[in-house]
């Protein structure tokens, strides 16, 4: 500390890095796991914040105790105003992995298809339209929209028929 108060970046630098490991078996042994790596910054910036303070003919040690230790305190007094619960490993959200990937894959084989296709299938498949809302929508008349639609899901099969996986 000495020599950081001296100007030396490379001894503060290391002395920081040494502090950390340091302090977080301090507040190991005195805090529950979610709050350590907080109590350690927040301890890591009070130091930097009162590095001006330490006078190098005392003792380190003692020194930095009594800022670990406030740091500590204030924790376990944060901990009394907030109350907190442990939440059970499983929780009741569902995965959407599957889908998002169905959507991605969904993507990429629309863009396969011709436009009329791909926008009367969309419009038919997946948005619920009718036959004839579609025809309105597309301009196509309603023949029309279900000879793309069964020419589209056609081409569709073909190609997941050609690629498996």
């Amino acid at each position: 500390m000495a020599a950081a108060q001296a100007g030396n970046g490379g001894a503060y630098r290391r002395l920081l890095g040494e502090l950390r490991g340091w302090l977080e078996g301090f507040f190991k042994r005195r805090l529950p796991p979610m709050m350590v790596d907080d109590a350690v910054q927040d301890t890591l910036i009070a130091l930097h914040e009162k590095r001006h303070t330490y006078d190098p003919a005392r003792p380190f040690r003692p020194w930095l105790m009594a800022i670990a230790r406030y740091k500590w305190i204030d924790r376990l007094r944060g901990m009394s105003r907030t109350r907190t619960e442990t939440l059970a490993d499983v929780h009741g959200i569902a995965d959407h992995g599957d889908s998002v990937i169905s959507a991605n894959v969904l993507e990429a084989l629309m863009k396969e298809l011709k436009p009329a296709q791909a926008r009367v299938i969309r419009l038919v498949k997946l948005d619920g339209y009718s036959i004839e809302e579609a025809a309105a929508q597309t301009g196509q008349s309603p023949s029309l929209v279900k000879v793309n639609i069964h020419r589209g899901l056609a081409r569709l099969s073909a190609i997941v028929a050609q690629h498996a996986d």
